[in-house]
């Protein structure tokens, strides 16, 4: 839980360059998405057109019916529906072009947005955890998410202000057509409002761009402290966590108060534009009417023209408005999918046996972490190891904590790869396997188990075609088929969020099915029995000495009874292998060793102690499951 100050995001200036990056962005969406993108230009041409044709209709209405029936103080049933068949017929095109553009608009957004997505979260999946690490969730999810969403929400602005452009030059047109003098004044307007766009864009693109980056921050501050719900509420840090989200929330408060000043400032000058250029043209046009040099018609049809003109320009101000968004979204979504240190696979695969053979030939590894004065520094962690895991044996990992063993399984298993030496799988280096291949052929029980909120079920298979046999075979090795048989919905019963329905003990177990399933060639337990009773452990790890017969296992030890069902035990200290062999020779040479051990002795005899003493059963799931229902926790 970070607790020191969020710093304030640098605001970027609001300079071309800017603009011309944020046209590069809206170039590649253009070119990913062209046909969407085109139909949606489609649309608002036709309607940029047609609103054009609803000047030029509305004149011609008015010099050939309106005019004349005025003169002869009568109307006939013919001319009111010439005119309704004219305006509904433009209409209708145009209604038609407004529907294309937005639609079209949106299928490219849209479909930009998941794509981005799709390509965010596959990086994530690539990206080594050494990455992961130093990217707190909270991040990744803005990123996948917010930032995606701002990157290319300009489409849908984007159509319509291209079609204002062809709007204008069909305008400017019929404009010089009718009266280049009426044209001339009313053109003076459009200049002026390209300036305050522009003006706008320049004042406001500082603004947006803080605002951008303000909500990502919030997202990762609330992420961070949903997460760490149990903590803070075990130490009594509500207050703290409240001032802390409360903070970062604060200043995108004001950040967006700053926004929407910016915006009502300029709202309502931008808006007078149009509406006094409007009354200048009428005023004019009037005059010139008066004196003989145009007709009532053509100021109608230059003053409407030029009204509903002037709305559509601010489109262009909507695109600017909105690219500085769009940047900062975009420059987040970048940072991710051009992140350096994602896996390379080669195209290597393995061997065909029943059990897979481990070499570590003198790995080193250290953790990236974070100075306080700022950059990186390293912290070793496996520091020169060469160890050796025989085919069909059960190895044992034991050493005092922070020895490097959970470290060094990634390391076996690939989950990150060493700064110096090579790992061999079956004498492959795992560097050169091919994608997937690891992870067919080797299964990871770690020390936090986290479940889907699905079933039962589907937590053991993750999808794979396993039937409901197979599913309570892996149950039964993990000693977990009392009790889902026991709960309402045996295999269908969901277990919550990260599986909070379930009790720690149980949640191993079924992460312990989920491996066993795979009828893996490597099992890799990490500390993975640690919350279920001694008794149950036993069960657990006989029955997959049988289950895993012929397998290789590698079990990271901190109970004497798991490590003396090893063939053989690697003790580590201080990121190194200080000796191997079984328990025997390592409690006779090894003092650090025999130490340890002789620790985890004295706690397994104080909790059977305690055990007796309290008449305590070890398994009480039974108990447990007839009490289930909507919202229960289940807890040991």
């Amino acid at each position: 839980m970070t607790t020191a100050p969020i710093p304030a995001p640098a605001v970027p200036a609001a300079t071309g360059t800017t603009l011309r990056r944020g046209l590069a962005v809206i170039a590649r969406g253009v070119r990913e998405e062209p046909r969407w993108f085109s139909l949606a230009v489609l649309g608002s041409t036709i309607y940029g057109i047609m609103t054009g044709l609803m000047a030029w209709a509305i004149g011609w209405c008015t010099s050939t019916i309106v005019t004349p029936a005025v003169a002869a103080r009568t109307v006939t049933s013919g001319q009111l529906w010439t005119i309704a068949g004219v305006i509904s017929g433009v209409v209708t095109v145009n209604v038609l072009g407004i529907i294309l553009r937005r639609t079209a608009a949106g299928f490219a957004m849209y479909s930009l947005g998941a794509a981005y997505r799709r390509r965010v979260s596959r990086q994530y999946l690539d990206l080594p955890l050494r990455w992961h690490h130093k990217h707190p969730s909270g991040q990744l999810l803005s990123n996948a998410n917010a930032d995606v969403e701002a990157t290319w929400n300009i489409f849908a602005p984007l159509p319509m202000a291209l079609g204002v452009v062809v709007m204008l030059v069909f305008g400017a047109v019929q404009m010089l057509v009718v009266d280049p003098v009426l044209a001339a004044v009313g053109m003076v307007v459009f200049p002026l409002l390209f300036l305050a766009n522009a003006a706008f864009q320049r004042v406001m693109s500082p603004r947006v761009t803080r605002a951008q980056q303000l909500r990502a921050e919030v997202s990762e501050v609330a992420h961070e402290s949903i997460e760490a719900a149990l903590i803070v509420k075990s130490m009594g840090r509500e207050d703290h966590e409240t001032a802390r989200f409360a903070e970062v929330t604060y200043r995108l408060r004001d950040a967006n108060i700053a926004v929407g000043r910016t915006r009502g400032t300029f709202d309502p000058a931008i808006e007078s534009i149009p509406t006094i250029g409007t009354l200048v043209v009428v005023g004019v046009g009037a005059w010139r009417a008066a004196q003989g040099q145009v007709t009532a018609a053509e100021v109608v049809q230059i003053a409407y023209l030029f009204s509903v003109l002037s709305f559509p320009v601010r489109a262009f101000g909507w695109v600017l408005g909105e690219l500085p968004r769009s940047l900062v979204g975009w420059e987040r979504v970048e940072a991710v999918l051009e992140a350096r240190g994602a896996m390379a696979h080669g195209e290597a695969g393995l061997p065909d046996r029943a059990a897979a053979r481990l070499f570590a030939d003198h790995v080193d590894y250290a953790h990236e972490i974070l100075l306080p004065e700022g950059g990186t520094g390293h912290a070793p962690a496996i520091r020169g190891i060469t160890l050796t895991v025989p085919a069909g044996a059960t190895v044992a990992l034991v050493g005092p904590t922070g020895s490097g063993k959970t470290t060094l399984t990634n390391l076996l298993l690939r989950l990150v790869d060493p700064d110096g030496g090579q790992v061999l799988l079956d004498g492959v280096d795992v560097r050169e396997v091919r994608r997937g291949g690891i992870p067919a052929v080797a299964a990871l029980v770690p020390q936090q188990t986290f479940l889907f909120e699905d079933t039962i079920r589907d937590n053991v298979t993750l999808g794979l075609s396993h039937d409901d046999a197979q599913v309570w075979a892996a149950l039964r090795v993990a000693q977990a088929e009392r009790f889902v048989g026991r709960l309402p919905a045996g295999l269908d019963t969901r277990v919550g969020e990260r599986g909070t329905n379930l009790s720690g003990g149980q949640r191993q177990r079924i992460a312990l099915a989920r491996a066993v399933i795979r009828r893996p060639r490597l099992l890799v337990l990490d500390d993975a029995t640690s919350a279920v009773d001694p008794s149950v452990e036993q069960e657990i790890l006989g029955a997959l000495r049988g289950a895993a017969a012929g397998s290789t296992v590698l079990v990271v030890a901190y109970r004497l009874a798991t490590i003396l069902l090893a063939d053989e035990v690697v003790y580590l200290e201080d990121g190194r292998v200080l000796d191997h062999g079984t328990h025997a020779d390592l409690l006779a040479r090894c003092a650090g060793y025999a130490a340890l051990v002789s620790a985890y002795a004295r706690e397994a005899a104080d909790r059977a102690a305690i055990d007796a003493d309290e008449d305590l059963e070890p398994d009480l799931e039974p108990d447990r499951a007839a009490t289930w229902g909507p919202g229960a926790v289940v807890s040991r």
